[in-house]
């Protein structure tokens, strides 16, 4: 738990602010974009896998 209380206390907007330049900037937002992406990517593999369980009768 304490781990996951490190990654919700990123300010992403104060980051952006104090950036040094634009290519940090980018940085910050795709960096913050990632595990949103990572976690999609896992749900829609849970998904195709429970489809093709339920349509060969597993």
């Amino acid at each position: 738990m304490y781990i996951i209380s490190l990654l919700q206390k990123v300010d992403v907007a104060e980051k952006i602010k104090n950036a040094p330049d634009s290519g940090y900037q980018i940085g910050v937002l795709i960096g913050s974009f990632i595990p949103f992406l990572f976690l999609i990517g896992i749900a829609y593999w849970m998904y195709i896998r429970a489809k093709k369980r339920d349509k060969n009768g597993y």
